[in-house]
């Protein structure tokens, strides 16, 4: 009897002891894993960065969308048409000033 003992004792430790191995693996996935709590702060970084670029996005497509009704070919638009055929030409009047952006 001696010897069944221990091995007695073994048993009977062996499912606290998965259940804490369980327990230490879920939670080291629930802090440190790509899921965890320290990586949703890095989502809410990559969420703002993305919100801020649609937001420029959504600029530059209103300003597209002024564009082209400017150039509706029923009514274009005069100083759009001058600005538009100017470039294009490459063509000042002599009372003009031209100042370069960069």
């Amino acid at each position: 009897m001696p010897r069944s003992a221990p091995l007695t004792m073994l048993r009977r430790a062996s499912l606290p002891a998965a259940a804490i191995v369980s327990m230490v693996f879920f939670g080291y996935y629930a802090v440190l894993g790509p899921n965890g709590v320290l990586a949703y702060r890095d989502y809410q970084h990559q969420l703002a960065q993305r919100e801020a670029r649609y937001a420029r996005l959504d600029a530059e497509r209103a300003d597209l969308r002024n564009r082209k009704k400017l150039l509706d070919p029923r009514h274009v638009n005069p100083d759009l048409a001058d600005e538009l055929v100017r470039k294009e030409l490459n063509v000042v009047h002599p009372d003009e000033k031209i100042i370069p952006l960069n």
